[in-house]
């Protein structure tokens, strides 16, 4: 071959490595900036999932994590409860918004979660700590800092020192209901704002957090058939940390959540601040205990008390 002949090869390839170059690099821009997937119908469901179960949150464990509330998820066996727990957001700035069920068409379609720089749509669903069914109260971003809201949001001051108090109003009938129209459903519909918001830039659940979807499903007790809709893993300080310290029950959960029954009742102590006005976070009233009746004693003790002889 000539050597004009070998120029205009290698220039033939540098230029399709270049358009190649250019290509890959539109498309890495899109994924940057596309927004979730469309939800994905599950057309066996035509039962819809079982009400939100009552628990408290555990105390955030790190400054910066976001809460993330617990879910009824679908698998093989059925409805598993995603137990609430707090992640580290992937981006600065970014806030989750949960996904949540909705009746269309005779089923019920799972609308997946995602980040982004403001909350979406999540069908009035209200999961509590903050997530009231429109927006989020329970935290926000300061100069690149995530700030609390005491009010809702189960904080240790002593540990994490960027936090406020703001009450919150709820507008809407608090219930359990878990789940967007049909019979029962909640009937909320998007704001204009959040309709913006569902055109943003998005990232999907990070890997700890599908892990944690995972670990829930392979969780037999986890299942809605076997709690009943009552987990005894509610929610976790940590994501797929199931069995760490600080795990807590749902109300009215048989067995224990981890094995230390004492985690549960340490974080579910109602005047904890950070408890304030957060939705089902507040246990059930306990029973007046018992009063004890001192014991009887011996008539040898009374002999002695009064200087007599002990009988012999």
């Amino acid at each position: 071959m000539s050597r004009s002949g070998r120029t205009h090869l290698v220039s033939i390839k540098a230029a399709a490595l270049a358009a190649a170059t250019v290509l890959l690099a539109s498309c890495a821009a899109e994924v940057r900036v596309a927004s979730p997937p469309p939800p994905v119908a599950v057309v066996d469901v035509r039962v819809a999932p079982p009400p939100l179960p009552v628990y408290v949150q555990p105390p955030c464990p790190v400054a910066g994590w976001i809460w993330t509330p617990g879910y009824w998820a679908w698998g093989p066996g059925g409805y598993f409860w995603v137990p609430g727990t707090w992640v580290a957001p992937p981006r600065i700035g970014f806030l989750w918004t949960p996904g949540y069920w909705g009746f269309a068409s005779g089923v019920y379609v799972w609308h997946a979660g995602y980040w982004g720089p403001h909350v979406g749509f999540y069908g009035g669903v209200h999961y509590g700590f903050g997530y009231t069914g429109a927006g989020y109260a329970g935290g926000r971003w300061v100069g690149g800092v995530f700030a609390y809201n005491r009010s809702v949001t189960n904080v240790n001051v002593t540990v994490i020192h960027n936090t406020y108090n703001e009450t919150v109003i709820n507008n809407v009938n608090v219930t359990r209901v878990s789940y967007n129209g049909g019979a029962g459903g909640v009937m909320a519909v998007p704001t204009a704002q959040e309709r913006v918001a569902e055109r943003e830039q998005h990232l999907q659940p990070t890997p700890l957090q599908l892990r944690h979807r995972e670990e829930a499903q392979r969780n037999p007790g986890l299942s809605a058939r076997a709690n009943h809709g009552h987990p005894a893993i509610a929610a976790t300080p940590r994501a797929a940390a199931f069995n760490a310290p600080g795990v807590v029950r749902a109300r009215g959960a048989t067995g224990r959540a981890n094995g230390r029954p004492q985690d549960m009742r340490r974080n579910m102590n109602p005047g904890n601040p950070g408890m304030r006005n957060a939705t089902f976070a507040r246990p059930a009233a306990r029973a007046p205990a018992a009063r004890r009746q001192a014991p009887r004693k011996h008539p040898d003790a009374q002999r002695k008390r009064r200087g007599r002889p002990e009988a012999r």
